[in-house]
């Protein structure tokens, strides 16, 4: 398979799992151009040891998780500096922009959102591909490179999380 069959087959799929971690179109699209550059430059050396999806997945999902990293490592250096000098550089958040939400449940999704952007990367990794992506636990594992077992624990314990930081959030109290 060429370079440009992959792009085409596949470029849908790796965009919307980059949305699924950052929430917004822009940087989506970013991390998109990223995974196809990486598989552009890596594409000889890919083993075909699993599908071609499977790789594609794996390459989106880290790069999507080394994208929220460095910004993460950016608001905390713009936070810093603020503190050591009155004219540092402004950075502008990223705001909550999915192309696939209606205005109406807007408000919903976003607070979705948010508690699952609370959960530890691997958890929230198991939670996109398996209920956003609609991944099987196995093809979940395989993306995630853990035993299927490992893959259910987690998600066990996300959906735990996510209970507990969604009823926090609306002013319950947790179980």
């Amino acid at each position: 398979m060429t370079f440009n069959e992959i792009y085409h087959t596949h470029k849908n799929l790796v965009y919307n799992v980059a949305l699924q971690y950052v929430q917004n179109r822009e940087d989506a699209l970013e991390i998109t151009q990223d995974v196809f550059v990486t598989v552009h430059e890596k594409i000889t050396t890919f083993k075909q040891q699993s599908a071609i999806k499977t790789w594609l997945y794996r390459i989106a999902v880290n790069m999507s998780l080394d994208f929220i990293r460095a910004r993460k490592r950016q608001k905390r250096w713009a936070f810093l500096s603020a503190l050591r000098l009155d004219d540092a550089p402004h950075i502008q958040l990223p705001h909550f922009d999915h192309p696939g939400v209606k205005l109406e449940q807007k408000q919903a999704i976003e607070s979705i959102y948010k508690a699952i952007n609370q959960l530890p990367d691997n958890q929230k990794t198991v939670i996109i591909l398996m209920r956003i992506e609609q991944q099987s636990q196995a093809e979940t594992a395989a993306i995630m490179n853990l035993s299927v077992k490992a893959v259910e624990s987690l998600f066990q314990r996300a959906k735990k999380n996510l209970e507990i930081f969604l009823n926090r959030d609306e002013g319950s109290p947790e179980k």
